[in-house]
């Protein structure tokens, strides 16, 4: 009965989308307005970031039955969102002839595929890792199509796209499945027996980016082990207070702005199952500065301080996960199998790790990025670099940015492992209200 009231309830409300090119001089302001619905803003926030637009301004409110949310979006170059098929497709997504509409996806960010296999894989982080996981793959067949690795307080995780070498689909053979799952989890657990490594294979495909946040956050990341991991300076700044009188919880962050900031912190506080009431995210220059009102999914704001801490260390870690340290390299060049086991072990032999790694392949063109740095945490001496790629290719192996410019001393926690594997808000808007803060 439930799910029959709420398609009468959209059918009834259709979601609405408003594209404005004109009210704003310097984005494109979107408007969706809908019957409001527990993740619709993950779903929307998602769609919106998946067409890589940046978000600068946010505001955002779901009292009641109804959501409204506001957004100044531009491109990756600072400029209105001109192209007519992505303004024909945030229409489509969104509006109501949408899947968004008829079902909101209860699991968002999952969809069913079968032209590959999906392998998720989490477990501590050691130099060396990425290396060998793709070398177990290159003889067992498989090729690594995409991919996405992260790394963050000793943990790496990664989901895996990859196809028979054969037949180049998806691996259906259960035993074959079996000998994937088994070899790679003896590869994750290494010489480590206090943490779980984990292998899952199936069918299909997840939205990469949301199922990395679930996969650490359910490995909990975000506990700090030691004194502390990560430097003072570069901790986000996150606090979050109870709203007397309005049962809220609020929380503001102040961090360095960067791409998919605001996916991230909504993902978590999705995950963490709290609903957002009221937002307010605006960017400016390379700080972002962001202000959500909430309460847990079931009407309460956050009652102890145990639960405020977590809060807080859930999201400085969802910040934190896809920050990328050390120079970025990119490769493109014709796809093979075993290409990433080839790079990453040129990485590895010459001493550099991997903070972060995506792997993509569009029409049989290996594109892929990763961010590197020297194992010891020092920044990457550049006569290494230039041999590496006198190795694969001046013209394949591009670097995008100076090894000058990390400069970091090198730290003996061993979050300066990382994926080793080696390739391959300040508010501006206050809702109108008058607050009172304990």
């Amino acid at each position: 009965m439930d799910d029959e009231y709420e398609k009468l309830i959209r059918r009834m409300n259709p979601p609405r989308v408003v594209i404005d090119n004109e009210s704003c001089k310097n984005a494109t302001v979107i408007q969706v307005d809908s019957a409001n619905k527990q993740g619709i803003l993950l779903e929307v926030v998602q769609i919106l970031t998946d067409l890589n637009l940046v978000i600068t301004k946010a505001y955002i409110c779901s009292d009641g039955g109804w959501f409204m949310d506001v957004f100044n979006v531009t491109d990756n170059d600072g400029n209105k969102i001109t192209d007519e098929g992505i303004l024909d497709y945030i229409e489509k997504s969104l509006g109501p002839d949408s899947c968004f509409a008829s079902s909101m996806r209860r699991s968002v960010g999952v969809k069913l595929g079968t032209d590959h296999t999906s392998i998720e894989l989490i477990g501590s982080d050691r130099p060396g890792l990425l290396s060998e996981v793709s070398a177990v793959l290159t003889n067992l067949k498989c090729n690594v199509v995409n991919a996405e690795v992260w790394t963050h307080n000793t943990r790496a995780a990664a989901v895996m796209q990859v196809t028979d070498e054969e037949t180049g689909g998806a691996i259906i053979d259960p035993e074959r499945l079996s000998l994937v799952k088994r070899l790679l989890c003896n590869v994750l657990k290494g010489s480590n027996k206090t943490r779980e490594a984990k292998t899952v294979v199936s069918l299909g495909a997840t939205h990469t980016e949301r199922r990395l946040h679930q996969m650490m956050f359910d490995d909990r990341d975000y506990e700090r082990m030691g004194e502390d991991s990560s430097d003072e300076k570069d901790r986000p700044n996150v606090n979050v207070v109870n709203w007397h009188g309005r049962d809220y919880s609020v929380v503001t962050i102040r961090c360095k702005d960067r791409p998919k900031l605001l996916f991230d912190i909504v993902c978590t506080l999705t995950d963490m199952q709290y609903v957002v009431f009221h937002g307010n995210v605006e960017a400016e220059g390379a700080e972002a500065h962001q202000e959500y009102c909430i309460r847990h999914i079931d009407g309460s704001p956050v009652k102890s301080d145990a639960e405020r801490q977590r809060v807080v260390h859930c999201l400085e870690a969802a910040i934190q996960r896809r920050v990328s340290e050390g120079l970025k390299l990119e490769l493109c060049t014709s796809d093979r199998i075993g290409l990433l086991s080839d790079v990453t072990r040129i990485f590895r032999e010459n001493s550099l790790t991997v903070t972060r790694a995506e792997v993509t392949t569009r029409s049989g063109k290996a594109v892929n990025t990763f961010y590197v740095r020297e194992s010891s945490g020092y920044p990457v001496d550049p006569k290494i670099i230039d041999s590496i790629r006198q190795t694969i290719g001046q013209t394949i192996l591009r670097v995008k940015g100076s090894p000058d410019e990390s400069t970091q001393a090198p730290q003996e926690s061993p979050t300066r492992f990382l994926f080793g594997g080696l390739f391959k808000s300040r508010s501006f808007c206050n809702f109108g209200l008058v607050r009172s803060y304990s």
